[in-house]
């Protein structure tokens, strides 16, 4: 069958009938909310601390993200083997979920242990500690955490509402995270202090909601076939980067991390030297951008019953593009400001809840195009989008910091020259209307979810005769 007889085919293939319960959904998505309470702070605050608190200058937390891009880069991919060979009692990807619960815990705390030391040390320490906690922990977490939606169900409409519980649930993370953290910083005495025991409280929480999604999210999906068949490593990767699919869902999900991280990088500093308010305002806009997401991700299910992913998100993006392009009037107003992040909130919501459920579509078109099937490989390689769009992009708006002449202080009381202000201005300005623009081209361009259909009943009859 060609691609073209492949948008044909029974719907039931999709497997609709099978639905995962409400506390199933639930406990899966207080999985990414445990990651986001951590990561969120990685990817939004923690340059502000290391910069403001802990007084290392942008330049050298710019370098130490850069580098530590050499090892992120292949350690998804490390992962998705690691992954795909792992045979025990609960699995190959829900037992990860567990057994790195409480080091992942752990290594955020110690990335808010700076010593007061010589810069070099700083360095090593900073290096360390990040490479810990986002190349290793976070990896052996969240790639596996991504390959169990695929493995609770083969049906596509399930994947999606997976999906959907997941993004809509994560934020919560942030909020829990990034908008109580600098008042309870404030409470606790503003210093460095303050920020270690924050970041312990949030630990505490992301332990045990990782531990509710490893109790309540079985793996239930078992394909004889692919038990049977070994399949060489070049070949797997070949597989992999030849499945156009593939590329453009992570092109998409590297856009909704670079978003996030543009935003969650520099809002502080936009609040605190454009607005002149690093308390209130930017909690409002934070709190305000994600709970509208949330909303925004809640309506999807309600969506997909009358359309298709892909058209979903392209004119949802399209709303985005347009909501910040009227940001650009007048960006020095906080209440201008606030109005059009909620629109173009408005118009971020669908992809972020959707682009997991269109990777678990990537996966079946995977097996059908070449006879490999490769849950761990897409959510691993998949992964790096998140990588590029946290590290890389936090690197580049660090060096643009340090180009500009930004001025780091352990108190944070330092007065920027224009130049950094108009620095910091710039990238929240332009940065998120160029990184909504991409994802418009790539969805124009995205044509899967009609042929998921006829896919899925191919594969189910090559399945029946024990075949990939």
């Amino acid at each position: 069958m060609n691609e073209q007889n492949a948008a044909t085919g029974n719907n039931l293939q999709t497997g609709r009938e099978k639905a995962l319960s409400t506390s199933v959904r639930l406990a899966y998505g207080s999985g990414d909310v445990a990651c986001n309470i951590v990561f969120g702070m990685i990817s939004t605050l923690l340059t502000l601390f290391y910069t403001d608190y802990a007084g290392i200058s942008p330049v050298t937390v710019g370098l130490v993200m850069l580098i530590s891009r050499v090892f992120d880069g292949t350690s998804d991919v490390i992962m998705g083997i690691i992954v795909n060979k792992t045979k025990t009692k609960y699995g190959k990807a829900r037992p990860y979920i567990i057994w790195m619960a409480l080091p992942y815990a752990i290594s955020a705390i110690l990335l808010f242990c700076v010593p007061r030391t010589t810069p070099t040390l700083q360095f090593i320490y900073m290096f360390v500690t990040y490479n810990l906690a986002t190349t290793v922990l976070y990896t052996a977490i969240n790639v596996p955490y991504g390959t169990l939606s695929t493995l609770m169900t083969r049906s596509s409409h399930q994947r999606d509402l997976l999906s959907v519980f997941r993004m809509a649930m994560s934020p919560f993370g942030k909020i829990i995270a990034v908008t109580f953290t600098l008042p309870l910083v404030k409470l606790f005495g503003n210093d460095q202090a303050a920020w270690i025991k924050v970041m312990s409280i949030w630990a505490v929480v992301a332990f045990f909601l990782l531990v509710i999604c490893f109790l309540k999210c079985e793996e239930t999906v078992e394909i004889k076939a692919a038990q049977d068949v070994k399949v060489p490593l070049g070949k797997n990767v070949k597989a992999l980067v030849t499945n156009k699919y593939f590329w453009a869902t992570l092109v998409l999900w590297t856009v909704t991390c670079v978003h996030a991280t543009v935003v969650g990088t520099d809002l502080p500093y936009y609040c605190k030297y454009v607005l002149h308010n690093d308390g209130w305002m930017y909690s409002v806009l934070f709190t305000a951008e994600i709970l509208t997401m949330i909303a925004g991700a809640m309506i999807c299910p309600f969506l997909l019953n009358k359309w298709s992913k892909r058209n979903i998100c392209l004119v949802s993006c399209i709303l985005a593009v347009a909501a910040h392009a009227v940001f650009l009037l007048n960006p020095g107003s906080f209440y201008w400001a606030l109005g059009t992040s909620i629109v173009r909130a408005v118009g971020e919501a669908p992809l972020v809840a959707l682009v997991f459920g269109m990777m678990g579509d990537v996966i079946e078109y995977g097996q059908w195009k070449s006879h490999i099937r490769q849950e761990s490989l897409v959510f691993g390689g998949g992964s790096l989008g998140f990588k590029i769009g946290t590290g890389i992009t936090s690197a580049l708006i660090t060096s643009l910091l340090t180009t500009s002449g930004y001025v780091a202080s352990s108190g944070g009381t330092a007065v920027q020259p224009q130049s950094a202000v108009n620095t910091i201005l710039n990238i929240y300005k332009f940065g998120p209307i160029v990184v909504w623009s991409i994802a418009v081209v790539v969805l124009i361009f995205y044509n899967l979810d009609k042929k998921i259909p006829g896919i899925m009943q191919e594969l189910s009859e090559r399945e029946a005769k024990g075949e990939l």
